[in-house]
């Protein structure tokens, strides 16, 4: 699965890895990025790509509670064209989620580790989701997301049995675009990252706790 991530760049630096115009809202380092939390998202719109905020824990349109959100944060690329919560979105509403590091937890002798895992040159990278708009009684809106994940790389193999989708960056354009039907190319796209561009390192069990949202969730840890 994917559980906790992190994003602590620049603007600027997101700004033109992904081709944006502009981000109407502030920007802060996050360093333990969980579920239930709201998360950066971008679409392809005619053409153009816009960043907002979605909640991470998808609540499809058609759900009678919002609480199911907590069991849906993550999609399993290989049955995401199967299942009804997913397979309408597949073609339809597809969004990108930038990241520069995710977390996973490593069974060890001393119990779990968290391991921080990210690409080896620490650029920003972009998860495949999907996204969905639910309306309660009342008719407030709430916008959620899902994190699809695939079968880990040699790096995450040791680690975890799931990593979410990291698509590469000349597909991203392909995943973004809303005209593109095309659901064997999207398959496609659902394959684990190129093991030999990612790394991993221990870091600090605080990150265990979603309210740690500080640099030091990030910094590698000794183990003294």
């Amino acid at each position: 699965m994917c559980g906790r991530f992190t994003l602590v760049t620049e603007p600027d630096k997101l700004m033109e890895r992904f081709m944006l115009e502009q981000i109407g809202f502030e920007l802060r380092p996050r360093y333990n990025i969980a579920p239930g939390q709201l998360v950066l998202a971008i679409i392809g719109n005619q053409g153009e790509r816009r960043i907002g905020q979605l909640k991470w824990g998808l609540v499809p349109f058609w759900a009678k509670d919002e609480k199911i959100g907590y069991k849906m944060i993550n999609a399993k690329s290989e049955t995401i064209r199967e299942k009804p919560a997913f397979k309408r979105l597949f073609t339809r509403k597809r969004c990108i989620i930038p990241a520069d590091g995710f977390y996973e937890w490593k069974q060890t002798g001393d119990g779990k580790q968290p391991m921080r895992i990210m690409l080896t040159d620490g650029g920003l990278f972009s998860m495949a989701a999907l996204y969905d708009t639910w309306e309660n009684p009342d008719g407030q809106q709430l916008h959620t997301c899902t994190v699809i994940t695939t079968k880990p790389n040699d790096i995450v193999a040791d680690i975890h049995d799931r990593m979410p989708v990291i698509l590469r960056p000349e597909d991203e354009a392909i995943w973004l675009d809303r005209e593109n039907a095309d659901e064997d190319l999207l398959q496609s796209l659902l394959v684990p990252y190129e093991s030999s561009k990612m790394k991993a390192y221990p870091v600090s069990t605080m990150v265990g706790n979603v309210r740690n949202d500080v640099p030091e969730c990030i910094l590698e840890w000794s183990g003294t």
